[in-house]
C-alpha cells in the first residue's frame, strides 16, 4: 500500500516548521484519517463471504460452524412457529414412512418454510442433530442413517417423502410427522412439550409402566429410568431432616419418602449404587421411633406402624437418629427408643455434625 501522500506531509512539515505549523498539522491529520479509512474499508472488504456463501445461503451455511448454523435454524423454526396460523399441512402415512405437503399462501412464510425443511434434511443426512432435549427428536437423529428424505420445492412450500426400510426408523418418521403437524396446530404452546419415543415392538404400546423394590422391599417404589438426566451418583451422603408427622395408626409419609431415596439409588438408575443416608426425627416424627408396647399404649392403636418401614432402612443401612430433646419435650425417654435408632443430643448438633461430615442437607418438613 503506497505511502507517498503520508511520506509528502512529513516533508512538508519538515520544510514549512516556521509560520506553516498548524497548517500542516491539519493536513497531515486529513492524509492520516485518509489513510486509515483506507485500511478499514479494505479489511471490511475481504472479511465478506462469497454471494451465496457464510450468510445462511448456498453451500455457506453447511460451513460457517455448528454454533451460526444452530442459531439460524433456531431462528427460522421461532418464524415459523410464531407464523403457524399462516401454514397449512397434510400427512399421508405410507407403509414405510410419511409423504408431507407443508405450504403457506404468505411467500415470506413459504419461501422460510422451504428453506427450513432444505436444512433440515441436510441436518439428517449429515447426522447433525438439533432439538436434543425432545426424546423423539433425540431418538430420530440416533437413527438418521437410517432415513432417506426426498424434497421438492412446490409454489407454496414443499412437498417431503421421508421413509425408512426398518419397521421401527418408520415409525419414528410418523411420529415425526405428527409432531410437526401439531407445531402447526399449536405453535410455541407444541414446542414447549417433549414428545415420547415410539415403542419398538408395537404390542407393548399399552404397556403399564413397572415399577421396582430393589432395596426396601415393602415401601418406596419407583420406575428404572436408565436414560434419564442426573443418575444416581457413587459416594453420594444425604442427611434428612424429618419433622413431618402423619396418622398415628398409618406410616408417616415421610418416612416411606425416605425408602424412595433408598430404592432410586440402588435401582431407578443406570447402574446402582450404594449412598450414605442418615435420617434425623423430630417435631411431629419424634414419636414414630417409640417401640411398639410403649406407642401402643400411648396412642391405642395395634403396634407401631412405622417400625416395619424403619426396620427395613436400617437393614439396608440408613442412620436412624431421634432428638433427644424433641423426645423428652413430648413426655418420652430414650429406654422407650426402638433398639436400631439412636437418641442424639438434639437434631440441631445432628444436622450441624452430618453437613460438617459433608452431607448434603434434605428436609421433610410439616
Amino acid at each position: 500500500m503506497p505511502l507517498n501522500p503520508l511520506r509528502k506531509s512529513i516533508q512538508k512539515s519538515d520544510k514549512n516548521q516556521t509560520g506553516g505549523a498548524e497548517k500542516t498539522m491539519v493536513s497531515l491529520l486529513k492524509n492520516i484519517m485518509v489513510l486509515l479509512l483506507f485500511c478499514a474499508t479494505a479489511g471490511t472488504a475481504l472479511a465478506q463471504p462469497e454471494p451465496g456463501r457464510g450468510a445462511g445461503r448456498g453451500l455457506g451455511r453447511g460451513h460457517v460452524g455448528h454454533g451460526q448454523a444452530h442459531d439460524r435454524d433456531h431462528e427460522d423454526f421461532r418464524f415459523l412457529l410464531a407464523h403457524h396460523k399462516q401454514i397449512k399441512r397434510t400427512v399421508k402415512e405410507l407403509p414405510n414412512g410419511v409423504n408431507t405437503v407443508t405450504e403457506s399462501n404468505d411467500p415470506q412464510v413459504a419461501a422460510k418454510i422451504q428453506e427450513h425443511v432444505y436444512w433440515m434434511k441436510e441436518r439428517v443426512r449429515k447426522q447433525q442433530p438439533i432439538r436434543m432435549r425432545d426424546p423423539l427428536f433425540t431418538e430420530l437423529f440416533k437413527h438418521a442413517d437410517q432415513i432417506s428424505i426426498a424434497y421438492e420445492k412446490t409454489v407454496k412450500g414443499v412437498r417431503v417423502t421421508e421413509i425408512s426400510d426398518d419397521p421401527y426408523v418408520a415409525k419414528i418418521i410418523k411420529a415425526h410427522a405428527k409432531t410437526v403437524s401439531e407445531f402447526v396446530e399449536r405453535g410455541f404452546a407444541e414446542a414447549m412439550k417433549n414428545h415420547p419415543v415410539p415403542k419398538k415392538d408395537s404390542s407393548s404400546e399399552n404397556e403399564q409402566v413397572e415399577y421396582i423394590n430393589p432395596v426396601i422391599k415393602d415401601y418406596g417404589k419407583v420406575v428404572k429410568l436408565s436414560q434419564a438426566a442426573h443418575q444416581p451418583r457413587e459416594g453420594s451422603k444425604l442427611c434428612v431432616d424429618l419433622t413431618k408427622g402423619g396418622d398415628v395408626d398409618k406410616l408417616n409419609p415421610a418416612i416411606e419418602k425416605v425408602a424412595r431415596f433408598v430404592n432410586i439409588y440402588h435401582g431407578a438408575g443406570k447402574t446402582a449404587v450404594k449412598p450414605q443416608i442418615a435420617i434425623i426425627l423430630h417435631g411431629d416424627a419424634t414419636l414414630a421411633v417409640l417401640n411398639h408396647d410403649v406407642y401402643s399404649k400411648r396412642f391405642g392403636t395395634q403396634g407401631n406402624p412405622n417400625l416395619d418401614c424403619l426396620h427395613e432402612l436400617h437393614e439396608a443401612g440408613v442412620e436412624i437418629f431421634v432428638c433427644g430433646q424433641s423426645l423428652i419435650g413430648k413426655e418420652g425417654n430414650p429406654e422407650e427408643v426402638v433398639v436400631f435408632a439412636d437418641v442424639a443430643v438434639s437434631a440441631l448438633t445432628t444436622l450441624v455434625n452430618l453437613q460438617t461430615d459433608d452431607y448434603v442437607y434434605l428436609p421433610l418438613l410439616k
